[in-house]
């Protein structure tokens, strides 16, 4: 009975020092830091899905080798969207329900991004997105997403610009139905139609195999630029089909859709002359250079880019807050770009700085990583580039 007396007056007095202890000692104590990707690695986004995942388990090696985040390893899961609203929902189920993520990073279609950030604005798992569409941020996300691709606000005012420079007077845009199309028509028609220039547009079901009579009704119009809102499949059938027709006008694309792929797949007269436009990383900072470096490339994709620092400021956020979850990355995400702070260009070497309470800076590979309350980041490069003699040059950066 003495025996029986004593061993539970020990685990009353274990249980006391427990309740003792300050709550992000508890969190710390109990915390297994699980991060995720969602991205394309099948589907129309492939092109861009492996670099990106490569880009993700770059940051977490070396946070990991600096020791990892809250006393853990943190462990990184890797889930293919199938660039499918559908799928990705199934995806994030699993990563949500079973593996208990903190925050998933990547997600690059407008439409995967839609269809998933519900399901992680009510289990609030912190969502950062590569997705462009102007909804994505009107979503009633509670703070748990931001995005590092600019909105098709910025994108489509700079598509309409780009036009105007080139000298075109009569602008038509083709899309198929997304959830970014309508903004992009929106924003492309008022910059074009504020510098005197007409504008016309027309949306249409994708994966069909031919769109001669969608191709048709656009010339009927007679433009002298053809903006092109697909992915490379569907532009493929288009350009085919404008190619057919005899236009001889200038075209204009996403650089998603206007890419090497699009040049293997059809025939130089087809493709030749071709322009393209997109955000573009930060080309002269250090932390594009590292991750360059890493990876063992001249050139990093802009989605490689926005994935790199996502991870990285997840990480960070996570360290500052002293607990895992995707509340305390909600919460700190945002404390990395004090101008007084100490600049970093990764999750690792900002580490000590936070575990001393320091200011710091993050200077991201895709730009400065600057976050609006409702989400959008402030400020953004892009890259503007054409098709010559079989492959992309490139133009400008502004």
């Amino acid at each position: 009975m003495d025996q029986g007396r004593r061993s539970i007056l020990k685990m009353v007095g274990a249980i006391a020092g427990a309740c003792a202890l300050p709550a992000h000692a508890f969190a710390e104590a109990g915390s297994q830091v699980t991060l995720a990707t969602l991205l394309p690695m099948t589907g129309s986004g492939s092109q861009y899905g492996p670099s990106m995942s490569q880009a993700a388990n770059l940051v977490v090696s070396e946070v990991n080798a600096a020791g990892g985040l809250l006393g853990h390893p943190v462990k990184l899961i890797n889930a293919d969207d199938q660039t499918s609203p559908e799928a990705a929902v199934r995806a994030v189920h699993q990563l949500i329900d079973i593996e208990r993520v903190a925050g998933i990073c990547g997600s690059w279609a407008s439409s995967v991004t839609t269809a998933v950030a519900p399901l992680c604005w009510d289990s609030k798992t912190f969502i950062a997105s590569c997705s462009g569409a102007d909804s994505i941020t009107a979503l009633p996300h509670q703070g748990f997403l931001v995005r590092t691709q600019p909105s098709t606000r910025i994108q489509g005012r700079k598509f309409g610009e780009f036009a105007i420079d080139l000298g075109c007077k009569n602008i038509a845009f083709m899309s198929p139905q997304t959830p970014f199309a309508q903004s992009m028509t929106e924003n492309i028609g008022a910059s074009v139609k504020a510098a005197g220039a007409a504008f016309g547009s027309l949306i249409y079901e994708d994966k069909k195999n031919s769109y001669r009579s969608e191709v048709d009704k656009v010339l009927a119009q007679k433009p002298d630029m053809v903006i092109l809102g697909g992915y490379v499949t569907d532009n493929t059938v288009v350009l085919k089909d404008l190619y057919r027709s005899g236009y001889n006008g200038k075209i204009l694309g996403f650089a998603y859709g206007v890419n090497q792929k699009l040049i293997e797949a059809l025939p130089a007269a087809v493709t030749d002359g071709i322009y393209s436009l997109a955000p573009s990383p930060a080309q002269n900072s250090t932390a594009y250079s590292h991750l360059a470096a890493a990876l063992k490339v001249t050139s990093v994709d802009p989605y490689a880019c926005q994935v790199y620092d996502q991870m990285n400021l997840m990480a960070m956020a996570i360290a500052r807050a002293g607990t895992s979850g995707g509340l305390a990355i909600k919460d700190n995400i945002r404390a990395f770009s004090n101008p007084g702070g100490q600049a970093v260009t990764g999750a690792a070497q900002a580490l000590p700085l936070i575990a001393q309470k320091r200011s710091v800076l993050y200077e991201g590979a895709s730009g400065p990583c600057r976050f609006t309350e409702s989400g959008d980041i402030s400020t953004a490069f892009f890259r503007y580039e054409q098709i010559r003699d079989g492959r992309v040059a490139l133009l400008k950066i502004a």
